[in-house]
């Protein structure tokens, strides 16, 4: 069966690089539509349960309403930023324990995300989303997961005015061109649609792909200390990734992070332990 299965996969992605290679523009219309357009999934019941104890608020940002949720009524400021088709309830293990500790607990759905309206967007429209809620909340410090820990920390580096005392990422990807080149390889398509494709999300944007490197905009960022956790052998974003942004920061520590894999990192206690030790000491 395995076998079978993986002979699927290979020809399913021979098919796809030959009539990507025949019908390039198409295929980067598809390729970017993909990635502009999150997928929802299923929320989990305690996530569902955690969210319906906050207190709500609608919130405009460019042509979207976004869902603004909020815990507790502590001294300190503290913004959760949830990965790519993701969305606030991830952190709803992390949440009661952050309420113990005099937090006032900010988070939200990101544009196409979650309870948020819908329709597309790009990784940098979340970026500049970060920027505004960290102003609005006064926000002092940071909660992140996955790409949520890319739009943080692009968000940060570009305005050091934002003054962050602790920052805490699960698992943070590094080089955006690397990323685009492994999730185009997953589909099977071939370099000519992959640089096509690049040059389209550079002027649409107007960014350039490869400037756009974490561990360039952490070394930026006005945070005073950082911890990374990652699970060693996470399957969907590689440990190597967060090793390359704390080995060029120097005021983050990497935390090592075993049998937990991408999402269950979020729900782990004794991991959660080590993130609210750090937060709060």
């Amino acid at each position: 069966m395995f076998a079978t299965n993986f002979l699927r996969t290979i020809l399913k992605k021979k098919i796809t690089w030959l009539l990507a290679s025949l019908f390039p523009d198409f295929f980067v219309s598809k390729a970017f539509a993909f990635l502009t357009t999150p997928m929802q999934h299923k929320m989990r019941p305690h996530e569902i349960i955690q969210l319906k104890h906050s207190q709500k608020e609608r919130f405009s940002y460019l042509h979207f309403d976004i869902q603004l949720y909020q815990w507790g009524k502590g001294s300190k400021h503290i913004l959760l930023v949830h990965g790519w088709e993701g969305h606030a309830g991830n952190f709803a293990d992390l949440i009661p324990r952050l309420i113990e500790h005099d937090y006032t607990i900010h988070a939200f759905d990101g544009p196409a995300h979650g309870a948020s309206s819908k329709g597309e967007t790009s990784s940098f429209e979340f970026t500049n989303l970060v920027e505004t809620l960290i102003r609005k909340f006064d926000i002092t410090q940071v909660v992140s997961h996955s790409f949520g820990s890319v739009a943080s920390l692009i968000a940060l580096g570009s305005h050091p005015e934002l003054k962050i005392d602790r920052y805490v990422g699960f698992t943070v990807p590094n080089k955006f061109r690397e990323r685009l080149e492994e999730i185009t390889a997953q589909i099977g398509l071939p370099n000519t649609v992959v640089n096509r494709l690049i040059k389209k999300i550079e002027a649409t944007n107007d960014i350039k792909v490869d400037e756009v490197n974490v561990e360039d905009y952490a070394q930026k960022a006005s945070i005073k200390k950082a911890l990374l956790l990652h699970d060693l052998n996470d399957r969907v974003l590689p440990f190597e990734k967060s090793k390359e942004v704390a080995e060029k920061w120097s005021v983050a520590e990497l935390l090592e992070i075993e049998c937990t894999g991408h999402y269950k990192i979020l729900r782990v206690p004794e991991v959660l332990d080590e993130a609210i030790n750090f937060l709060v000491n």
